[in-house]
C-alpha cells in the first residue's frame, strides 16, 4: 500500500531563478510502533511544507496554495514496490539490520500505469519526521539549499543533503525508460560505512519525473518511492527525555468554578533507537488535591536526535493557587528483527500558579462592603450621641439661666423634644431630672408659708389680755 505526499518548493536561486518546484512523493508505508502499525499502512498520511525542529535550516520555505493548485493534471502515473527475494515477500518497506560496514542488495519494481513512455530519475534520500508526525524525506532542493549555504557550487542537481541512508543507498541506474504498462526491476545496494554509528536510520528510495508547466512557468516534480528502514547492530540506548515543562492556569469567568491548564514541553530523542511513545499528563493542587487529567496524544516516532514539541490542554482545574503538572511518557519499542532494549517510563514536573483572581476580587468586593456598612452604623451612633448630649447640655443650662419655675424657656423645650425624639431613655431621665428639681423648689416655696403661720397665730392668743378682765358671770367668747 503507499501512500501520497504533496509539497511545493523553490527551486535553486542561483541556478533557476524565480523558477518554483512542486514534489508529488508517494512512499511506502512506514510503522510508527508496534501499536500503530496497521492504522498508519490503512490511511492517507497527507504531510505539509513544514520544518521541523530537526531539518536543516536552509530547507525552502512552502510555496503559498494558489501556486500548488496550478500543478499539472496529467494522467501519467505509476507505482513502485518491493521485490519478491531473498530479503522478504510482499514487504511494505525495506527494513534491514546490519552490521557496520554490511553491505545489502535488493531491487525495487517500478510500473508505468499511462498509456505513453514514461521517464524517470532514481535516486535516494534521507528522511525526517514532519510536524505532523509522519516520515518525509529530503528532497533535491534540500541539496541544493545545503550548497548554497556552504557558498559552494559542488552539489549536482540530484543531491539532496543526504547524509546516512540517501547517501549509503546507491541505484544500480540513474534512469529508467518504461513504455506503457511495462515494469523494470531496479537495483540497489545499501554499502553501511565501518564507522557508521549503531542505531537507527531511515530514508526512502525515489522515482522522480519533473514536468513544465507553460501557463504558470514552473516546474513540478513528482516523486514515488519506498521507505527504507536501516538498524546498524551495536549498543542500543533507546532513551526519551523531558525539558522545558510548564504549566500554565486559565482563569474561568465563573468565579466559583474551575478553570483549565496547558501543559507544555519538549520530548527528545536522546538514543540511538527510533521511539514512540504513549503520554500521561495529570494536573493537581497542593498535595495532590483535586487532580484533572489531560488528553494527551500519542507521541509519534521520532528518530534519533529528533525532538518534538507537545501541548496538552488540561479541563476541570480547581485554582489553589499552586499548581503542579506530572507527565509521564511510555516508550513504544519500533517493530525491529532481533531485541530490542526496553526503555523505562519517563517522569516529568511542572508547576506555576493558579491564582483565582476573580474569586478574590470578589472576597474583597464582599468585605469591603461589609466594612463600609459597620463603619457608616457606627458613625451615625456616635454622631446621634454627641447630638444626644448636646441637647440635654443646652437644656440644663437653659434652665440653671432661668432659676427656679415650673416654666421652662421655649428653647428648653424644643431641646427636651429633641432629646425624646432622638433617645427616648435618655430624654424620660432628664426630664424625670427636671421634674424632681422643680418639685424640691416647690415644697421649699410651701414650707416657707406654713412657717410663718405661728408667728401670725400669736396676736390672737394676745387679745384676752387687751380686752381687760371680762364682767363676772360673763363667758369668755
Amino acid at each position: 500500500m503507499s501512500v501520497s505526499v504533496v509539497r511545493t518548493t523553490t527551486r535553486r536561486a542561483a541556478r533557476c531563478s524565480a523558477v518554483l518546484a512542486a514534489l508529488v512523493v508517494t512512499l511506502g508505508t512506514a510503522v510508527a510502533g508496534p501499536s500503530a502499525a496497521s492504522a498508519q499502512a490503512a490511511a492517507p498520511m497527507v504531510v505539509p511544507a513544514a520544518v521541523p525542529a530537526v531539518m536543516p535550516a536552509a530547507l525552502p520555505a512552502a510555496v503559498p496554495a494558489a501556486v500548488s493548485a496550478a500543478a499539472p493534471t496529467d494522467d501519467v502515473t505509476w507505482g513502485v514496490r518491493t521485490a519478491t527475494n531473498e530479503q522478504g515477500t510482499e514487504r511494505e518497506n525495506f527494513r534491514y539490520t546490519v552490521d557496520p560496514g554490511a553491505k545489502v542488495s535488493d531491487e525495487l519494481i517500478v510500473t508505468n500505469h499511462g498509456e505513453g513512455t514514461l521517464m524517470l530519475d532514481v535516486y535516494a534520500a534521507d528522511g525526517y519526521t514532519t510536524t505532523t508526525g509522519q516520515l518525509d524525506v529530503l528532497t533535491r532542493d534540500d541539496g541544493n539549499a545545503a550548497a548554497d549555504e556552504a557558498d559552494s557550487d559542488e552539489a549536482a542537481s540530484d543531491e539532496t543533503g543526504s547524509v546516512n541512508v540517501g547517501a549509503w543507498l546507491d541505484p544500480a541506474v540513474g534512469q529508467v525508460r518504461l513504455a506503457p504498462g511495462k515494469s523494470a526491476d531496479i537495483p540497489f545496494t545499501l554499502q553501511v560505512p565501518d564507522d557508521a554509528t549503531p542505531g537507527d536510520y531511515a530514508g526512502a528510495i525515489l522515482t522522480s519525473r519533473t514536468v513544465t508547466a507553460d501557463e504558470a512557468g514552473l516546474d513540478y516534480e513528482t516523486r514515488s518511492g519506498i521507505r527504507v528502514y536501516l538498524r546498524v547492530a551495536g549498543d542500543l540506548e533507546p532513551s526519551l527525555t523531558v525539558t522545558d515543562a510548564d504549566v500554565e492556569y486559565h482563569q474561568t469567568l465563573n468565579p466559583f468554578g474551575a478553570g483549565g491548564a496547558t501543559v507544555t514541553y519538549m520530548v527528545r530523542n536522546d538514543g540511538n533507537v527510533r521511539l514512540a511513545a504513549d503520554q500521561e499528563v495529570s494536573v493537581a493542587g497542593l498535595f495532590g488535591w483535586l487532580a484533572a487529567q489531560g488528553t494527551a496524544d500519542g507521541l509519534p516516532e521520532l528518530l534519533p536526535g529528533e525532538s518534538w514539541p507537545v501541548s496538552v490542554p488540561v479541563e476541570g482545574v480547581v485554582p489553589l493557587f499552586w499548581l503542579g503538572a506530572d507527565i509521564r511518557l511510555v516508550a513504544q519499542l519500533p517493530d525491529v528483527a532481533g531485541a530490542t532494549p526496553g526503555v523505562a517510563p519517563v517522569e516529568a514536573h511542572a508547576s506555576g500558579w493558579a491564582v483565582p483572581w476573580l474569586l478574590i476580587a470578589v472576597a474583597v468586593l464582599l468585605v469591603g462592603g461589609v466594612f463600609l456598612i459597620v463603619h457608616r452604623r457606627r458613625t451615625r451612633g456616635q454622631r446621634e450621641d454627641a447630638r444626644v448630649q448636646a441637647a440635654v447640655a443646652k437644656a440644663l443650662a437653659e434652665r440653671e439661666a432661668a432659676g427656679t419655675g415650673v416654666g421652662a424657656t421655649p428653647d428648653g423645650a424644643v431641646a427636651a423634644a429633641e432629646l425624646a425624639q432622638a433617645e427616648p431613655s435618655r430624654a424620660e431621665s432628664s426630664e424625670a431630672e427636671l421634674n424632681e428639681a422643680e418639685s424640691g423648689k416647690a415644697g421649699l416655696a410651701e414650707a416657707e408659708p406654713n412657717q410663718a403661720e405661728p408667728n401670725q397665730a400669736e396676736p390672737n392668743q394676745a387679745e384676752p389680755n387687751q380686752a381687760g378682765p371680762t364682767p363676772s358671770g360673763a363667758v369668755a367668747p
